[in-house]
């Protein structure tokens, strides 16, 4: 998923590590090294390796990763990436790239980098969660090398809010329904940008997507790899065809799972993800009603759709009690949604509403802590909200005015019942956007690349498959797979034969059929 409500909802958020890694691993954070590695000597890599774009570029394409094992985890090596703030002057200022590599158990192929989304998601993050990431095939033949994108995570990681105000804007009504809680959501969304500009110093005007992608390159060239081999799941998608597009001829083996439509504009973006989100609610639903006796949201699907909204409603009307802290209608929608992106979890929906009807908040608000990285101490394990704004708004940061938001309602609310003046409101998210991109938007088309796989599953409530679909008819040498099922993408979700089309390619460069329906 990408922008559609990016700074209210915050939606494309929860492609970040909750979706990627799972609950098991929400808010884990990756080691680094004991110390800054001092550049060591090593073998060059072939000059066809290391050749820069430009002559400019030289001195950073011909680095090399001097890996050291992270602080606490031998398993695990950690290293840093130095790319410059801005392309366009590559001689000036320069950042660091926390890097994470995990090495390959068996018979090694090469690199694969792999990204888990957001955008705002930890590539470092991922990497280390391999194990829960990826199966056996993959860890034994590659090493997993994850990297923080610019202003995520440990790579200049841009600041908007403290831990206290995140909070606040988290649980405040994502949808406004009266005057005051109107002039409380534009506040909100007038102060956020200003604060990551404030927070942040000149890299919050470089996070776009295209620079990501370049970085991308860099990093290639920095693993001595000729070509890239690339994973990336939902957003992910977008950063791995944005790359085909100003590299084609260096893309190796990629996968791009939970596809994006980089085609669309923001208010379709906004409509197709709606839809989505309501179509995963009604798919648990029909789930509970399927595999027990008595679904305690009701007896039909649209009894439990109403046992739900009204359950909401009445969220909203009187936040009900968590702990020392208490769960408002901003926390219940985030808890709502969280699970829907992975099937497997679809049981902690069900605890977390069952408890919620009871007048109980606690497993709800756990559900959004997920999504947000909330440890339980109250800190954030990672900046990934802002990380989500920052780059989602700079990439493009196209709005509705606050007074035109009542007329979307009945195309949102078609789209979604139940989530559709959410979204609506979404289209809001950029109107604080105080930095504008020094990147031209690209079309993307990857003309002369690989072929690439692009992955859609039929009922992702995040990325629908008809973005899948529509990505890889844009890309010149993408190849359509499909997975029939729940959940926010495709590979190692249960379905044996996506995952063994998957690791036949990136292992052996089988290419599956275009149009292959699992």
């Amino acid at each position: 998923m990408k922008k559609a409500v990016a700074l209210v909802a915050v939606l494309a958020l929860a492609l970040t590590a909750f979706v990627a890694v799972g609950l098991a691993i929400q808010g884990a954070t990756p080691d680094s090294p004991a110390a800054r590695p001092t550049p060591s000597p090593t073998t060059p890599p072939p000059a066809t390796v290391t050749e820069a774009p430009s002559p400019e570029l030289e001195e950073l394409y011909s680095q090399r990763i001097d890996w050291q094992p992270c602080e606490s985890d031998d398993d695990h090596d950690c290293g840093f990436l130095t790319v410059p703030v801005d392309y366009a002057d590559p001689q000036g200022e320069t950042i660091d790239l926390a890097l994470l590599r995990v090495p390959a158990k068996g018979a090694r192929v090469g690199s694969l980098v792999v990204n888990p989304g957001g955008p705002g998601a930890r590539g470092t993050t991922y990497a280390a969660a391999g194990a829960q990431v990826f199966r056996e095939p993959l860890l034994d033949g590659f090493d997993i090398v994850g990297f923080d994108p610019r202003g995520v995570g440990a790579s200049a990681p841009v600041d908007c809010l403290t831990d206290a105000e995140l909070d606040t804007y988290l649980a405040e009504d994502p949808s406004p329904d009266t005057p005051l809680e109107v002039d409380y959501f534009e506040d909100s969304v007038l102060s956020f940008g200003p604060g990551c500009v404030a927070g942040s110093g000149p890299v919050v005007g470089h996070v776009t997507t295209i620079e990501a992608a370049r970085d991308m390159d860099v990093l290639r060239a920095a693993l001595g790899e000729e070509t890239l081999s690339y994973f990336g799941a939902s957003y992910g998608t977008e950063l791995g065809a944005t790359y085909a597009e100003l590299f084609p001829e260096k893309v190796g083996r990629f996968v791009l799972d939970g596809a994006v439509d980089v085609s669309l504009d923001n208010r379709s973006l906004a409509l197709e993800q709606a839809a989505g989100f309501e179509t995963a609610l009604r798919a648990y639903v029909q789930n509970c009603l399927d595999s027990t006796d008595n679904c305690f949201l009701g007896d039909t699907v649209d009894e439990g759709m109403a046992t739900i909204t009204g359950l909401l409603e009445s969220i909203e009307e009187e936040p009900l009690p968590a702990g020392e802290r208490e769960l408002t209608i901003g926390n219940a929608f985030y808890g709502v949604i969280t699970p829907l992106y992975n099937r497997d979890y679809w049981f902690l929906l069900s605890t977390a509403l069952a408890s919620a009807l009871d007048g109980k908040g606690s497993a709800l608000m756990s559900l959004a802590d997920a999504y947000a990285s909330r440890n339980p101490d109250g800190s954030y394990a990672d900046n990934s909200v802002e990380a989500n704004y920052s780059i989602n708004c700079l990439d493009d940061p196209s709005s509705v005015p606050f007074d035109e938001v009542p007329s979307l309602y009945p195309e949102f609310e078609e789209a979604s019942p139940t989530f559709g003046r959410v979204f609506a409101w979404g289209m809001t998210a950029c109107l604080g956007v105080e930095v504008t991109s020094s990147e031209e938007p690209l079309t993307i088309r990857g003309e002369g690349a690989a072929p690439i796989v692009v992955l859609g599953t039929s009922r992702d409530p995040a990325t629908p498959l008809e973005w899948a679909q529509a990505l890889s008819a844009q890309l010149d040498s993408g190849v359509l797979v499909e997975r029939d099922g729940d959940g926010h993408t495709a590979y190692n979700a249960g379905n044996e034969c996506i995952d063994t089309l998957v690791e036949d390619y990136l292992l052996d460069g089988d290419v599956p059929a275009d149009g292959t329906i699992c």
